[in-house]
């Protein structure tokens, strides 16, 4: 291994375990992946990719029954313009966490494969690898989630462990005879679950989220190399990046929050520099929902995340729409809230994921007034007020207007935009799913609504009416994915918020989200009008703007009329 490489592994993990026994089986770590890299059959991904991506969220078998079915549906998402798939949870799972409850870290669940469930794994390996292939040969990257602080109570780790303190996997998990332990950690699961702790026998095992799904233990440094092995596994089959599920509360430390520790940015160092030697720029994305300048320490100094969510911003947007005032987003996008990031990161930016919109990084104050104005229904409430379980059409009035604001917004503010599937057919909450997973599970978990299997011919049928939701909501966000196709300046430029000026609508400055987007030649305006009335704009920062319409292509100059909740691209000449 390369000397360099292989110094930065050491010393991070001489910072986990001081204790010389505990380094034993570093060595072995490091040959092994010294033997990846030189048998690795991929070369290294270009760099900053993703800066350039369009990502679209899926469930294999919601979106389409199996891999074969993605496969049919891969040159309909090429052509709305996606380039990356982040693949929810397909590793094998009891499923009774959607997925995120892991099994085994190496086998796909053969009903993604249209596969018996006794399938050889080195088959569903091979089938996994030949869909890989089929997405690479359309320009499409594919990344999924990797669960990395707990596993599965059915993970063969948990089973050994929970036979008795001797067992050689006992220290692969957190237990202890009480619940002494960590009383200052959160409980994730308000609402439905009543302890971090569960009694096992005589003993308690740790656990942040359900109670089937125990959480793993990085102070065992068997654990981590475990765990660096899963990632270059995954590396030799193709894989284009992780998505690092729930990272921040890997380390554990009595006294503490358990949340952000030191000792989880050593512990993502060692996964960085892991996958920096082995595949050099396989995008290693963040899910911590956290404040942006909590989350921006997962980025390091290069050295940790290439990319995370900014989850503070996406409730920011739905409360700019509720009140009609831009200044939320100004506010959470300001230095202040939001510190510049490196050169070689990336925000990714959502507007409905296949959790709840969360309501946990807001105030009380903002926490009320947007679960007052989009919880329009009592049973989309999600951990008692934190969060607000509804696809985005729902949120949104079912009025394709607003929904096409709101993605104007999401495609051109700084970072990499992320669909959710069927969002771009309008897709509403399905409530048949809810119910059946609600009885199936014995957990009220209202993020069933926003799940649940895509119907293709009903989409079909509705595309084919104009009328239709779904024909309007599609159409107009093709159409944004067109217009945003190859420019360098909504993923990777600068953006500086704009002053408006409306002269012939006095006071409603702030009813405009407007900003500038740029990178090299390209200079972009960009107009949000968040009211439903209608704006006319007389000057942009006390000055004339000219320039062309992004989608008509048509001359526009101030003062420019915005319609009830219309937005502009402008590429604004020099």
């Amino acid at each position: 291994m390369k000397s360099a490489a292989s110094d930065i592994i050491r010393s991070l993990w001489n910072e986990l375990y001081p204790d010389p026994i505990d380094a034993s089986g570093l060595d072995a770590l490091l040959a092994e992946l010294n033997h990846a890299r030189n048998t690795l059959a991929f070369d290294p991904q270009p760099e900053g990719w993703y800066k350039d991506a369009v990502v679209y969220a899926l469930y294999v078998d919601f979106f389409n029954n199996t891999f074969d079915g993605l496969v049919e549906k891969l040159g309909q998402l090429q052509e709305l313009g996606v380039n990356c798939l982040w693949l929810l949870p397909i590793l094998d799972s009891p499923m009774r966490d959607a997925g995120f409850d892991i099994r085994d870290y190496r086998n796909i669940r053969a009903g993604l494969l249209g596969l018996p469930a006794d399938t050889p794994v080195e088959v569903k390996q091979r089938a996994f690898r030949d869909f890989l292939e089929k997405a690479h040969n359309r320009g499409i990257k594919v990344i999924f989630d990797i669960a990395m602080n707990h596993t599965s109570e059915e993970h063969p780790w948990f089973i050994e462990s929970r036979k008795g303190p001797d067992n050689p996997y006992r220290d692969y998990y957190i237990w202890n005879k009480d619940t002494d332990k960590y009383k200052e950690t959160r409980l994730l699961f308000k609402g439905m679950c009543p302890s971090n702790w569960e009694k096992d026998g005589e003993w308690y095992y740790f656990h942040r989220f359900f109670e089937f799904q125990p959480d793993l233990n990085y102070r065992n440094p068997e654990v981590l190399a475990e765990v660096c092995r899963i990632l270059v596994f995954w590396l030799s089959q193709g894989l284009d990046g992780f998505r690092a599920d729930a990272i921040p509360y890997i380390w554990k430390e009595d006294g503490t929050n358990c949340e952000n520790l030191p000792k989880t940015h050593t512990i993502i160092k060692i996964f960085r520099a892991v996958l920096d030697f082995v595949r050099p720029n396989t995008l290693l994305l963040a899910e911590a929902c956290q404040p942006p300048a909590e989350v921006v320490r997962y980025f390091g100094v290069g050295d940790e995340c290439h990319a995370g969510y900014h989850f503070p911003l996406m409730p920011m947007i739905f409360k700019s729409l509720a009140i009609s005032d831009a200044r939320p987003v100004q506010h959470v996008l300001h230095p202040s809230v939001t510190p510049e990031i490196g050169q070689d990161n990336q925000w990714f930016m959502f507007l409905r994921l296949h959790d709840e919109l969360t309501l946990e990084m807001v105030t009380p104050e903002d926490r009320a007034l947007i679960h007052g104005h989009y919880c329009k229904d009592p049973r989309w409430d999600f951990r008692v007020g934190e969060g607000i379980s509804a696809r985005l059409s729902e949120l949104l009035d079912r009025d394709h207007r607003k929904i096409g604001l709101a993605y104007s917004i999401m495609l051109t503010l700084p970072g990499t935009p992320i669909i959710y599937y069927g969002d771009e057919y309008a897709r509403l909450n399905d409530e048949a799913f809810y119910a059946r997973f609600k009885k199936e599970t014995g957990k009220d978990d209202t993020r069933y609504f926003v799940r649940g299997p895509m119907q293709w011919e009903k989409i079909e049928n509705e595309l084919a009416d104009k009328d239709s939701l779904t024909f309007k909501v599609n159409r107009l966000i093709r159409e944004q994915l067109r217009v945003r196709r190859g420019v360098q300046a909504f993923g990777r430029g600068s953006m500086n918020f704009a002053n408006v000026t409306t002269t012939h609508t006095p006071g409603a400055e702030n009813q405009v989200l407007s900003y500038f987007r740029a990178a090299g030649e390209e200079r972009i305006l960009v107009l949000n009008n968040l009211t439903a009335g209608e704006l006319t704009i007389d000057q942009i920062n006390g000055e004339n703007i000219k320039g062309h319409d992004m989608f008509t292509g048509d001359e526009v100059q101030t003062p420019i009329v915005l319609k009830p909740f219309e937005f502009r691209w402008i590429n604004v000449k020099a």
